[in-house]
């Protein structure tokens, strides 16, 4: 189980050392082989695992998903010692932090339609952030970010949507009219389920039977896969970074299975470990 505390982690072969607790919220936690497939993370390098060598999926997302080839060098972390890369040149770059779920939407949505070489990474530093990030980039001074068109957008839930619709890749998003409308629902809960989860965190209210029940009945709706929507969508995505986090830490700091009593979740959880 990933811990989360401070790490040592190294991209290639620089090591950093965050200098601060990661709150639960922003843990490093990569520990599902489904997430290092998803953000091709064999490059990151965490002690709870003697080897994070990716491996072709045993489950693929689906019979034509464009997941890329081969696995990713991921760049060097930014501080505020580094030099800006060159905005505003054409390049469709993603501003993410590595650890932060949030960012990690946006970067699963932007592997599984296959877009590593048309989308570059540019991850940043949330201990020490350049100042040309907030100047010249992105004024909420928050990840993440997409430049794109001459032009930078935020929220995770909007990239992830934004990423779908405008860029190349096979669709995450369904055709069905009563899933889109299913989905959005799921989408404005997000807010919610984490919020009832830190809260549980916190000591300030136990809410998190509720919110997982709610996904319980959410993954009841359509019989046609594992997934929220029957088929695997951005509301998997959305989704899969939080539980993979709230899982380990309910179990480990609560004493709390969220899968207890909740066969769908289980095997939604099931297939994105598997």
């Amino acid at each position: 189980m990933a811990t989360f505390l401070p790490m040592n982690y190294s991209i290639g072969s620089a090591p950093l050392t965050p200098s601060k607790h990661f709150s639960l919220r922003f843990s490093v936690h990569l520990s599902s082989k489904k997430t290092r497939r998803w953000l091709d993370a064999d490059a990151v390098k965490l002690p709870c695992y003697h080897s994070l060598q990716l491996q072709p999926l045993r489950k693929p997302i689906s019979a034509t998903m464009a997941t890329g080839s081969g696995k990713e060098v991921l760049p060097p972390v930014l501080t505020s010692n580094s030099e800006p890369p060159p905005v505003f040149d054409g390049t469709t770059r993603l501003y993410i932090s590595y650890t932060c779920p949030y960012a990690q939407r946006v970067w699963i949505t932007r592997n599984c339609k296959g877009l590593q070489e048309k989308i570059k990474l540019v991850p940043i530093d949330l201990q020490d952030r350049p100042a040309w990030y907030k100047e010249k980039v992105y004024p909420p001074n928050k990840v993440p970010s997409l430049e794109h068109n001459n032009e930078v957008k935020g929220e995770s839930l909007d990239l992830i949507k934004y990423i779908d619709s405008h860029l190349d890749g096979p669709s995450l998003f369904p055709d069905d009219p009563a899933k889109k409308g299913f989905a959005e629902e799921l989408f404005s809960y997000t807010g919610s389920f984490s919020k009832a989860n830190n809260s549980t965190f916190k000591g300030e209210a136990d809410e998190a039977g509720a919110a997982f029940d709610y996904i319980e009945t959410a993954l009841s709706k359509f019989d046609d896969g594992p997934f929220f929507l029957g088929q695997f969508s951005l509301v998997d995505i959305a989704y899969a970074p939080f539980i993979e986090r709230f899982q380990p830490a309910l179990l480990e700091f609560k004493k709390y299975d969220i899968t207890a009593g909740r066969p769908k979740l289980a095997a939604w959880i099931e297939w994105y470990i598997s």
